[in-house]
């Protein structure tokens, strides 16, 4: 297996596994929709995409949004996307992203990775607890949806 930066080589196949994580979250299929966005992301340079392969297949990704903190005066990154081609779970590959996306975000001076996950997405929960993480006791997170919300 091996694990590296996209590029806009990747996109076919970073695509299909793209489409498959929105799927798992609910989402109409919309490959077309997917290539689109993340050719988006490669023109734009607005995120950081890591990716493992192995027989030219393409087995999982990682997606990096870069913001920062006002209060330490540092990057943070935003582990918007973590997934796992089903059939390639129980092999390393969900650890093998936050490894790199930790090694990423140390050679990048940042100060913090967070994430959000499904309150019922167990494995996840049970993977980034063991990798480090720890869940947010501190603060509330809340979120305006601006396509749901009317004006007052």
């Amino acid at each position: 297996m091996k694990i590296f930066q996209a590029t806009l080589e990747d996109l076919d196949g970073l695509s299909n596994l793209f489409n498959q994580y929105r799927i798992f979250y609910e989402q109409d299929s919309d490959l077309e929709g997917a290539k689109d966005f993340l050719k988006e992301r490669f023109a734009k340079e607005d995120s950081v995409i890591f990716v493992v392969k192995a027989d030219g297949a393409y087995l999982g990704f990682t997606q990096l949004y870069p913001t920062f903190s006002s209060v330490s005066m540092k990057r943070v990154w935003i582990l918007n996307d973590l997934f796992v081609e089903k059939e390639a779970r129980k092999q390393g590959i969900g650890e093998m992203l936050l490894d790199k996306a930790k090694e990423y975000a140390s050679d990048t001076d940042a100060k913090s990775i967070s994430l959000s996950t499904a309150w019922d997405n167990h494995s996840a929960q049970k993977l980034y607890e063991k990798n480090g993480y720890q869940r947010d006791v501190q603060f509330y997170q809340y979120e305006l949806n601006v396509m749901d919300s009317t004006s007052k």
